[in-house]
């Protein structure tokens, strides 16, 4: 797993690539609205981070002095590098994305793994999280739940209940066209940032 200055050089290595683009463009790329000329506004898990150029620096919009977690800006960052406004409206599961199988571990125990544990024997918290959290219900397992959480990177979340005599299982799907801009280490850690905001939201 990433240490924090891991990130930190993520981070800053994203922002100094963006900062040589035209924020306009980026914001037509990313369907983030542009408030002014200088300032991007991300709805992300329930947030709404205020993204500043020239350095790309995140604030909290409802709370301008909490610390906006390393690892959401480098998948925000990442996000706005790579990501167009095209979906390929085709769901792969996370070890379809290129280079998936080596990173294929840490997704299983960030995110499919809590998501059972939290969620395995309770469908109705998950659907009621995912609806606090702006899912829409789809119609497959025992819970289905789709998530627009940034505008052009949408997931997937279904659940079968366990049992006493069978085990939950767990699947979180991505838009195909994931694979384009976010690595596979981003792709896990969107699945797992959300699962977490869920289990939090259940709470």
């Amino acid at each position: 797993m990433a240490r924090i200055d891991d990130f930190q050089q993520a981070r800053d290595l994203a922002a100094g690539e963006l900062s040589q683009e035209d924020l306009q463009a980026i914001a037509a790329r990313s369907g983030f609205a542009l408030t002014g000329s200088t300032v991007l506004r991300a709805p992300f898990l329930n947030r709404v981070y205020r993204i500043a150029s020239p350095d790309f620096t995140f604030s909290d919009e409802d709370d301008p002095s909490a610390q906006v977690p390393l690892h959401e800006q480098v998948l925000i960052l990442h996000y706005l590098k790579g990501c167009r406004p095209l979906l390929k409206s085709r769901w792969v599961a996370y070890r379809e994305l290129p280079g998936a199988g080596f990173y294929f571990g840490a997704f299983i125990k960030r995110a499919i793994e809590p998501l059972k544990k939290a969620f395995g024997r309770n469908v109705q918290a998950l659907k009621t999280a995912g609806a606090r959290l702006g899912a829409l219900p789809i119609g497959t397992g025992d819970a289905g739940l789709h998530f627009d959480l940034l505008p052009y990177a949408p997931i997937q979340i279904i659940l079968w209940q366990g049992d006493d005599e069978f085990p939950a299982e767990a699947n979180i799907l991505y838009d195909a066209s994931a694979g384009e801009y976010f690595s596979p280490e981003d792709a896990a850690w969107l699945a797992s940032l959300t699962v977490y905001r869920l289990m939090a939201l259940a709470r």
